[in-house]
């Protein structure tokens, strides 16, 4: 995951968009209730690794999204895989690192969204930190030259709904801008780009999600909601 916006308000269910921003050859699977341990939690599952960029408990509506961070790009031999993530804090709330050792891990971010409370937790590869995030709209990225999308695209995204929020995807086309909200970039012979488009309506009992393998185009949509 690259880019999420996420509005949290007190009695308003959680709202949020998040991108996943990856290789193109790496196979994903679309949401679903894909891990038996835990049957409410639904999210797109990565094949390679067979964790998650964002998932979502039907039951408890909290939402949590892992975002890649540039300090410490590959982890150590044996470290668990970022993935884990969003399903140990759907798991655990926010007693999520007692269970679990970063020591190893590549850097990253931690957005968790339950219905009371909002919270970041950053890993720059030596220490995790742990900020609260006041209510409103916010905008969490991988760091570095995409830190510029707040600056660009935040201010659009604090009006309206996920349906403004759709509309906004489609005025970006992919470009070669890591600051661009839909991005597509040539590296070392391979194509990074924003693999998928999520929209995500929670509250406890209720989960809607809308999503996309090309947010920007108008159609190719998918709806579904939980239970």
């Amino acid at each position: 995951m690259c880019t999420v916006v996420i509005r949290h308000l007190p009695g308003e269910p959680v709202r949020a968009l998040a991108l996943r921003d990856e290789l193109t050859g790496r196979d994903f699977d679309d949401p679903g209730a894909w891990w038996p341990d835990q049957p409410t939690a639904v999210g797109g599952r990565d094949r390679q690794a067979g964790g998650t960029w964002c998932a979502s408990d039907v039951v408890t509506g909290t939402t949590a999204f892992v975002l890649n961070r540039p300090q410490r790009r590959e982890a150590e031999p044996g470290a668990p895989s970022r993935g884990v993530l969003p399903l140990l804090a759907l798991q655990y709330g926010e007693a999520w690192p007692q269970h679990l050792d970063c020591r190893g891990m590549a850097s990253f971010a931690l957005l968790l969204a339950t219905p009371k409370h909002l919270a970041l937790w950053v890993f720059d590869g030596a220490t995790l930190t742990r900020e609260g995030l006041p209510p409103g709209t916010h905008m969490v990225t991988s760091g570095g030259a995409e830190d510029g999308k707040a600056e660009r695209y935040l201010g659009a995204l604090q009006g309206g709904d996920v349906g403004t929020w759709r509309a906004l995807l489609q005025q970006h086309p992919p470009e070669p801008d890591p600051a661009s909200l839909v991005v597509r970039l040539e590296r070392d012979g391979r194509t990074y780009a924003t693999v998928f488009g999520q929209l995500i309506t929670s509250a406890p009992g209720h989960l809607e999600l809308e999503w996309s393998r090309q947010p920007w185009h108008a159609d190719g949509w998918t709806s579904r909601r939980w239970p």
